[in-house]
């Protein structure tokens, strides 16, 4: 990453911090926050919604730092609220067996992060004031990590990120989409695959068929194109 790319960072960080908490633009002093380290600690400080005084932990993401693929969740829930790690309880033990099963992994080429990055009461869908303030942090994480391919895990998380309404079913099926990221003059597009939420997995058996497919569908599209979007 060059000089300019992370200035474009700081200063959109800045910007969306400025509007957040007082609607207008003030001077900041320089901090480095071109690492993923510094964004998790800004998500640490951070105080631009109501969640922030009901959280135990923030839950910045976790893997990788070159991954080929960044895997992204609705929120944390009460187990990632406890420990402060993304996909840790029933539901994230069963998306490491899915990404295991098509040689993905957290620990060697995956990031795991959430729209939200503290828990919202009752495991409830995040609501708009909320991902709003907190959506700039996800895409800091995007841009630094420049990952091959983004996989979302369910509904909210696909829908936020493609700014649509779609149901699931519309963007699920091993479908191909593109998520467009802009900073500054700089632009970012990458393929994006939907699958269900492992949540509704363990709710629904009869979803893990179509799940699987899904999974392959994606698995197959990394293995035909990586080369060539790593050029």
């Amino acid at each position: 990453m060059n000089a300019t790319e992370k200035a474009v960072i700081r200063s959109f960080l800045d910007t969306a911090q400025d509007y957040l908490s007082c609607g207008y633009r003030t001077e900041h002093k320089r901090e480095a926050i071109e690492t993923i380290e510094n964004i998790a600690a800004a998500i640490t400080r951070c105080r631009n919604c109501k969640l922030s005084e009901l959280r135990k932990n923030t839950v910045p993401g976790e893997g990788v730092k070159n991954p080929m693929v960044i895997v992204i969740g609705e929120a944390p829930g009460a187990d990632e609220d406890a420990q402060g790690r993304p996909f840790v309880g029933a539901a994230g033990k069963l998306l490491d067996k899915m990404l295991s099963a098509v040689n993905l992994s957290r620990e060697t080429n995956c990031f795991i992060a959430n729209i939200l990055k503290c828990r919202p009461p009752g495991n409830r869908d995040p609501e708009p004031d909320e991902r709003a303030a907190c959506i700039h942090f996800l895409e800091s994480q995007i841009y630094l990590l420049r990952p091959a391919a983004i996989l979302c895990a369910g509904r909210v998380s696909a829908q936020t990120l493609l700014q649509t309404n779609a149901p699931m079913s519309a963007m699920r099926g091993g479908k191909q989409m593109e998520y467009s990221l802009k900073m500054g003059e700089l632009v970012l597009k990458i393929p994006l695959f939907a699958i269900y939420h492992p949540s509704a997995l363990l709710r629904n058996e009869a979803w893990k068929r179509p799940a699987w497919e899904d999974l392959k569908a994606f698995r197959q599209f990394l293995d035909s194109n990586l080369q060539r979007m790593r050029t």
